[in-house]
């Protein structure tokens, strides 16, 4: 589900950013932006709050993974090699 993109307001405070960007891709990226009635710096700054969301939620299942998976008895109590575990194949 695409989420709707953030709204900047007056007070929010912004950095400036410099890129090194091809400039067959920007071009590209500028006309996309056209199109879509937005611009490449609106695109940027969605595709990064996206990326920091996307990493976040990820971040976050992989702790409730692990604290799921630590609340389990299923160690083994012998040791594993590479060639023991061939040869239970």
């Amino acid at each position: 589900m695409a989420r709707a993109p953030r709204q900047l307001r007056h007070n929010d405070a912004m950095a400036n950013l410099t890129l090194a960007i091809d400039d067959d891709l920007l071009q590209q990226a500028r006309e996309v932006a056209l199109r879509d009635k937005t611009s490449v710096n609106a695109v940027v700054r969605e595709f990064l709050h996206r990326y920091v969301d996307r990493r976040g939620r990820r971040l976050e299942a992989l702790n409730r993974l692990e604290a799921l998976a630590s609340g389990l008895d299923c160690a083994s109590s012998e040791s594993w090699s590479r060639e023991s575990l061939h040869e239970q194949s």
